[in-house]
């Protein structure tokens, strides 16, 4: 059982996050820093260990705790940092998931959801969920071969662009992490064929892969991510996407763009009727 639940982000374009599962059955292997982390503190003993995910289960009673205590100081929750929402194939994370995204937004909270698996079709009823939700992906390759090494466990990378295009489509917006990119020493591919898969989205943030020792001996590695991260502002300027591109990708940090996931009007949350797809400013 876990003592808490909500907490502020550490991360530059976060706000609160709730990460209500310990460990993740996407078995990444850039590495995965939270996993790293929970070896370390002691947390958990192994990559085995780790993959075998167990659901917090007072998350939802903890909520009901925490949500009037933080309410006023919350923009948006995050789903997850350190864990997977919809982890592929996991039918009780994604029960618990609905339920707190659901709780959430009774309360006029507003979420963010990050996965590398397949969103329920059921998120596009805004008559349970607000459509101010913001839905995200990871994707950072389209060749399947390098998700086998990387990430043996998570959803096809198709299948994943299909469920997140699904909610596109029904007006809720979408975004895309494109972290962590891996350098071409570790797969060969065109950075703006991933992109074009992606056009659609209103939201993209690409992000250097760290931790790894085969990226960072790839010669020119800072040339590299320089010239993606340009690829990808100017990707995103021409189809009105907004975008932040991680610190310590470019050579020189923009932190304008830190603050993709603020709302902008600070009006309550919408149930109930549908919002047609808007481009981004």
């Amino acid at each position: 059982m876990r003592k808490s639940l909500l907490y502020r982000s550490n991360v530059e374009y976060g706000d609160f996050c709730i990460n209500h599962i310990e460990g993740c059955s996407n078995g990444c292997k850039y590495p995965c820093y939270a996993m790293m982390m929970k070896i370390r503190y002691g947390t958990i003993k192994s990559y085995e260990e780790w993959i075998k995910p167990k659901i917090v289960g007072n998350a939802l009673e903890l909520l009901e705790k925490e949500i009037p205590r933080h309410k006023d100081k919350i923009n948006f929750v995050h789903l997850c940092f350190s864990t997977d929402p919809f982890m592929y194939r996991q039918g009780e994370v994604a029960d618990l998931t609905l339920k707190i995204i659901e709780r959430l937004n009774r309360d006029n909270i507003r979420c963010t959801v990050l996965t590398k698996g397949v969103y329920p079709k059921e998120l596009a009823n805004i008559k349970k969920y607000s459509n101010e939700n913001i839905y995200g992906i990871t994707l950072v390759s389209l060749d399947e071969d390098f998700k086998k090494s990387f990430e043996p466990f998570s959803a096809p990378f198709e299948n994943r662009i299909k469920g997140l295009k699904y909610l596109h489509s029904k007006g809720l917006k979408t975004w895309v992490s494109m972290e962590p990119y891996p350098t071409p020493n570790l797969v060969q591919q065109d950075l703006l064929g991933v992109l074009k898969k992606i056009s659609f989205v209103d939201k993209i943030i690409f992000g250097k892969l760290n931790y790894n020792v085969r990226s960072s001996q790839f010669r020119g590695s800072k040339e590299f991510y320089q010239d993606c991260a340009s690829t990808v502002i100017e990707f995103c300027k021409d189809n009105r996407i907004e975008y932040h591109i991680k610190y310590g990708t470019q050579k020189r940090d923009n932190k304008r763009t830190e603050n993709i996931f603020e709302r902008t009007t600070l009006g309550p949350l919408r149930l109930g009727y549908k919002k047609q797809p808007s481009l981004s400013l």
